[in-house]
């Protein structure tokens, strides 16, 4: 067996950033799924498209600003940051350019045969649909419009991030403007830009043609149809839309800053105006328009990308919900209640008979809500504590929170200001919270608060009991109907006082010397990850049986990866279920050989975290907010929690042992760092969320009860043969 300090060799990792555009290549793999519905498959290709902006926004823009500071330290797979962003420009053409290959000649063509028209250019109009599209400019477009011209007098307009914009080359007609006095030569050409107002519906519907139940123009297409008309003094010469990319990184320093909501609102600005990173184009640009460009936003041309068809396809999610189209897209799934939980009946005394696991979105989320919303009522209960840090727009969970202030409760929150993306809203949510009356803390200083914890102070005639909500998910009542996540409630003291010991420790108190139950990052978490997979490895090498399975959204954490080789080798046997970026290799001979990672991706969002050890028999399960990161390990507050009570242990390996059999909608990674479809000939198909819609539904028990004193051992990754056969 190799010593553990060969496990570090850069051979054996995956840069993060490449791996996570494979994630995102297996989100835009499911749009060629032919047994989804159309409206599905353009579903995915508007995630991916969404997906894709964000990575550019924070992390490419997080190499460029590595760039552009002369950093040249190599990441775990050997790499600088100008070695992965060449590497990244690489990768993202081909999926870009896969992308509109599939849009242009599989998915059109099916909209088009369902009845859907997306109109490639206003020059295909007829005449009833061009004289429409006319009249709703003039009506509805052209007041909105702000043409900006370019020239000594008025310089390169500041172009706003993620903003669709029209760019024109104009030449002055004859008889020129008798307002202003331009200078120059008449076929001089000159440049002008406009935004594409986002205040207004991408997709334009217009009249249809027989038989075809709707008809679209975009509205960028709308106005470069009517482009002639924002300038009268000029001919256009040509005109083409363009999006620019800027860093949205918000970087600032917490430990200068008096007053961290402040000091964040103040940054939020910034976000609009910073560098570019990414400038996409139509492909057949004309060259001077495109130069012109480029010298102005300062990018190079490896940023530039030059799209086959419509810039920016997250507009084809507002397809998904077409009226009139049910039959275009698949029944959408409503949350079961969980069979230990009846609406309407007091939650606190289903708790005490003990505790109860949820299974989101397959069972329903109200019971998380009905906690707080009880808990806002209940003369009993003393005081209520929780953390927050992305939340729906309309959160019934604040509202409790703010109710239960009002009714004279003790109500604690931390809201998380730094949760990427969510700050404004989180800021709005913070002041209405404060207003009710509630103590609202801002996270720690240099830590985001990523936990999910929520804590119920009672009073009972027993004395004082604390309920205890634990989860893998964000308290949002909205995508917990899109996310798979787990959660807890309990009663039990030893979790109460760890749970008070959290609170205690957030609002500014020490943390403890020890805790019952709970692992908390950054102080003890990292340690008990590598401790039970040191476990593991002791065991194995005294002849026992060493089994991991752990499943995560994302595994990147180089000290974590070189103890699971270190398992490998000693013999353990792991299983990994890793939604996205996966920087750990399979395959490598005496190195990864007993690793199997599979990624899954579905029509929900795989988010829980759930750890399994095999401990010889005496098996550990965990779960909590933390994936095996360094930011989660060492930059976040992150609590992992023990699953002890048999039955929630029976039904969380019966979860995993699900996904582990999925050939429908899993990939496994094979020994070349690709990930291919699973094999299923000859056996029975089986997609792991599809399974778990209908045991809610059917609230059958059997499956689970069954687990019950059964050893659990994985068989899927045993079998060697894969394919890339769907």
């Amino acid at each position: 067996m190799q010593k553990k300090g060969k496990f570090g060799d850069p051979k054996y990792f995956e840069n993060r950033e490449l791996s996570w555009l494979k994630f995102n290549q297996r989100v835009l793999d499911e749009a060629r799924d032919k047994n989804l519905p159309i409206l599905e498959r353009l579903k995915f290709v508007s995630i991916a498209s969404s997906n894709l902006d964000e990575f550019f926004m924070v992390r490419v823009a997080s190499l460029k600003d590595m760039e552009n500071a002369g950093y040249t330290k190599k990441d775990l797979a050997g790499l600088t940051p100008t070695q992965q962003l060449e590497a990244i420009h690489e990768s993202t053409r081909k999926l870009v350019d896969q992308q509109y290959s599939m849009f242009n000649r599989s998915l059109l063509p099916i909209m088009k045969e369902k009845g859907i028209r997306l109109i490639g250019a206003y020059e295909d109009l007829n005449e009833e649909q061009s004289v429409y599209v006319d009249r709703y400019f003039a009506e509805q477009v052209y007041p909105v419009l702000t043409p900006m011209a370019v020239d000594a007098s008025r310089p390169f307009p500041l172009i706003r991030n993620k903003s669709l914009n029209i760019a024109a080359l104009i030449r002055r007609k004859d008889h020129g403007s008798r307002l202003l006095k331009t200078k120059g030569k008449k076929d001089e050409l000159e440049f002008a830009t406009v935004q594409v107002p986002s205040g207004l519906p991408r997709l334009v519907a217009i009249p249809s043609e027989k038989d075809e139940r709707y008809t679209f123009l975009l509205l960028e297409q709308v106005i470069e149809k009517n482009l002639d008309k924002l300038f009268l003094n000029y001919d256009v010469v040509c005109a083409y839309p363009y999006r620019i990319m800027r860093n949205a990184d918000l970087s600032f320093d917490e430990d200068e800053a008096s007053d961290l909501l402040k000091e964040i609102q103040k940054q939020l600005s910034k976000r609009q105006w910073g560098q570019v990173i990414r400038l996409e184009v139509e492909d057949k640009v004309d060259k001077r328009l495109l130069k012109i460009l480029e010298e102005n936003f300062e990018i190079e041309e490896m940023n530039v990308y030059r799209i086959n068809g419509p810039i920016d396809l997250t507009f084809l999610m507002k397809m998904h919900g077409l009226a009139g189209c049910e039959d275009l897209r698949q029944e959408a799934y409503v949350p079961q209640r969980n069979p230990r939980i009846t609406p309407g009946e007091n939650i606190f005394s289903e708790i005490k008979k003990g505790d109860i696991l949820l299974h989101h979105p397959y069972e329903t989320f109200d019971p998380v809500v009905d906690f707080i919303k009880q808990a806002a009522k209940d003369e009993k209960v003393l005081a209520i504590k929780q953390t927050l840090y992305r939340v729906s727009g309309n959160s019934p969970i604040i509202a409790a929170l703010a109710r239960a202030a009002e009714n004279g409760k003790q109500v604690t929150v931390l809201v998380e200001l730094k949760a990427r993306f969510d700050e404004e809203n989180n800021i709005v949510w913070a002041k209405k919270l404060e207003q009710a009356g509630c103590h609202v803390i801002y996270g720690l200083v240099g830590l985001k608060t990523h936990c999910k914890i929520a804590l119920v102070v009672r009073r009972e005639e027993e004395g004082i009991v604390r309920y205890v909500h634990l989860g893998t998910g964000n308290y949002n009542d909205s995508t917990a109907k899109q996310y798979t996540d787990c959660g807890m409630f309990t009663c039990s003291e030893m979790y109460g006082q760890d749970a008070t010991a959290v609170f205690n420790m957030l609002s500014g108190y020490s943390e403890p010397a020890s805790w019952n139950k709970l692992a908390v990052a950054p102080i003890w978490l990292r340690k008990r990850f590598i401790a039970l997979i040191q476990r593991e490895i002791h065991h194995a090498q005294e002849g026992k049986e060493g089994l991991i399975v752990a499943k995560m959204n994302s595994l990147c954490d180089k000290e974590i990866i070189e103890n699971l080789y270190e398992a490998s080798a000693a013999g353990v046997k792991i299983y990994l279920i890793v939604r996205g970026i996966c920087c750990l290799r399979t395959g490598i001979p005496g190195v990864s050989e007993n690793i199997h990672v599979c990624s899954i991706v579905g029509t929900f969002l795989e988010h829980s975290r759930i750890f399994y050890f095999y401990n010889n028999g005496q098996e550990d399960i965990y779960m909590g907010s933390a994936d095996w990161m360094p930011r989660n390990l060492d930059r976040r507050v992150e609590i992992i929690f023990p699953v002890e009570e048999e039955e929630l242990k029976s039904k969380l390996k019966h979860i995993l042992d699900v996904q582990l059999r999925d050939n429908l909608k899993a990939y496994r990674m094979n020994d070349e760092g690709e990930y291919v479809r699973i094999d299923r000939r000859g056996k029975v198909s089986l997609s792991s969320q599809a399974q778990f819609c209908k045991e809610a539904m059917e609230q059958n028990q059997e499956e689970i009860h069954k687990w019950n004193g059964r050893r659990f051992i994985p068989v899927w990754a045993l079998e060697e043969n894969t394919s890339d056969e769907a």
